[in-house]
C-alpha cells in the first residue's frame, strides 16, 4: 500500500507510524510542515496529487492552532476525497467534556476546550467529506521513554517544580500499539469512529508512578494536584471504551499497567 503520513517527519506518533508501516512493507511517504502547510488548501491538495497515496494517516496537529488542527484536517479530507485516498484521522478523548465518564463511539462530542473543539471540527469535516474515512480517537500516548509525559515525569523527579493531575482519568496507550492499529485501519474496510485507547483507566499521577517504577525511580516523590487547584480547564474523566476496537483489530491495545 502507498501510504502518506502527515506528521511523519517530526511528530511523535507520526514517526512511529512511518517506521512501523515501512517495516511491514508499505511504500510510505512521510511529510511534515516543510512539505505542505496544512493551513493552505492548495498546498495540501498538491501534496496528495503528487504522491497519490492509497491511504493517508493524518497525525499532524497543533494544539493551540485551530487553523492547523481543524481547518488543516478539512483540507486533508478534501484532498483525499478528490484523489480517492482512504483517510485515517487521529482524534482525541478531549472531544468530550468528561461529564459522562466513560464514552463509547456513539457518544456525541461535547468539548470544553479550544483544542477539543478543533478536534471535534476535524472529525466532522473528515466524516462528511471522505466516505470511507476512519476517525480513531485515542488518549495519552507514550511507552518508548521519549513521550512528553515520560519526559515530564523524569523532569519532576529530577527536581523540577510541578505536580501531576490526580483527578484526570484517561486511558493511556502505547505508541507502538497505536501506530500498529492505525496502519491496520488504513488497509481495512472499517469506516466511521473507532476508539483506540489503552485498556486501563488511570490518573496522570498514577501513570507517572508507573513510569517511575519502570525506570527505577522513586514514585512516591511525585506530587499530585487537581485540575481545579492548578487552575487548568479541561475534561477530568474521559475514559474511552475501546471494546469495539478489541473485537475488530488484530492489534492489541495494551493497558499501561501491562506495558509499563
Amino acid at each position: 500500500m502507498r501510504l502518506l503520513v502527515t506528521g511523519g517527519r517530526t511528530g511523535y506518533l507520526g514517526r512511529h507510524v512511518v517506521t512501523l508501516a515501512r517495516s511491514a512493507g508499505h511504500d510510505v511517504v512521510a511529510v511534515g510542515s516543510a512539505d505542505a502547510d496544512l493551513r493552505d488548501a492548495a498546498a495540501v491538495a498538491g501534496l496528495v496529487a503528487t504522491h497519490l497515496p492509497e491511504a493517508v494517516i493524518h497525525t499532524a496537529y497543533a494544539q493551540s492552532d485551530w487553523a492547523v488542527t481543524a481547518t488543516g484536517a478539512a483540507h486533508v479530507a478534501r484532498a483525499c476525497a478528490t484523489y480517492d485516498a482512504r483517510l485515517v484521522l487521529v482524534s482525541s478523548d478531549v472531544v468530550f467534556s468528561g461529564a459522562s465518564g466513560r464514552y463509547d463511539e456513539s457518544a456525541p462530542p461535547d468539548p470544553i476546550t479550544p483544542y477539543g473543539a478543533a478536534k471535534a471540527a476535524a472529525e466532522t469535516a473528515t466524516l462528511a467529506m471522505v466516505a470511507d474515512a476512519v476517525v480513531a480517537r485515542t488518549s495519552l500516548i507514550l511507552g518508548d521513554g521519549q513521550s512528553p509525559h515520560e519526559r515530564l515525569v523524569h523532569s519532576l523527579l529530577g527536581g523540577a517544580e510541578g505536580a501531576l493531575f490526580d483527578d484526570e482519568m484517561r486511558c493511556p496507550v502505547h505508541v507502538a500499539d497505536l501506530a500498529a492499529a492505525l496502519v491496520e485501519l488504513a488497509s481495512s474496510d472499517h469506516r466511521g469512529v473507532l476508539h483506540a485507547a489503552g485498556a486501563d483507566a488511570m490518573s496522570r499521577l498514577d501513570l507517572g508512578r508507573l513510569i517511575a517504577r519502570r525506570d527505577g525511580l522513586a514514585p512516591t516523590q511525585l506530587r499530585g494536584r487537581s485540575r481545579e487547584a492548578a487552575g487548568v480547564r479541561g475534561p477530568v474523566d474521559v475514559r474511552l471504551d475501546s471494546t469495539r476496537a478489541a473485537g475488530l483489530l488484530t492489534t492489541r491495545l495494551r493497558g499501561a499497567t501491562e506495558f509499563l
